[in-house]
């Protein structure tokens, strides 16, 4: 369990995403659930390290490679930890979206999970992707910063 800001309760960060994207964009999204995988998000067993978006013909978004590890007290109605899920968004959000996608570089990337009301959303960034070089300047940047805020008083 990580911080709680009023009725949100963050579960987890993608940190890795922020290092491989440029975020352009944020959009909050639901997820559609089976029957354990909201306890084990709730027990904050999730990682999102490696997910990534799709959007289909019929214009519906899914999000492949999350991993939600399996309820220990699930018994035989356990989940498949790695699932491809269905995110809930509206069709004319996904529309914009998809627009959005088929222009070259961008991705859809999940940033954050977490709880908000009870119910599991998840942020997702709409990046573009960092190479090498780019990755090199943002380290650069925020050495720099440290050190600025080191001797600041």
């Amino acid at each position: 369990m990580k911080k709680a800001h009023g009725n949100i309760k963050i579960i987890l960060k993608n940190k890795k995403a922020f290092h491989n994207y440029n975020i352009l964009d944020r959009f909050e999204v639901g997820i559609a659930l089976v029957g354990t995988e909201i306890k084990s998000i709730r027990n904050s067993k999730v990682n999102v390290g490696d997910a990534f978006c799709k959007i289909d013909k019929n214009d519906e978004i899914s999000l492949f490679n999350m991993n939600i590890s399996t309820y220990e007290k699930g018994g035989y109605s356990n989940h498949d930890p790695l699932r491809p899920r269905k995110l809930l968004m509206h069709k004319r959000e996904i529309r914009r979206l998809k627009a959005k996608l088929q222009q070259r570089g961008f991705t859809l990337v999940p940033i954050s999970v977490y709880l908000k009301n009870g119910r599991a959303k998840i942020e997702l960034g709409l990046g573009k992707g960092k190479d090498a070089a780019d990755k090199r300047e943002t380290l650069k940047k925020r050495d720099a910063q440290r050190e600025i805020k080191k001797f600041d008083y």
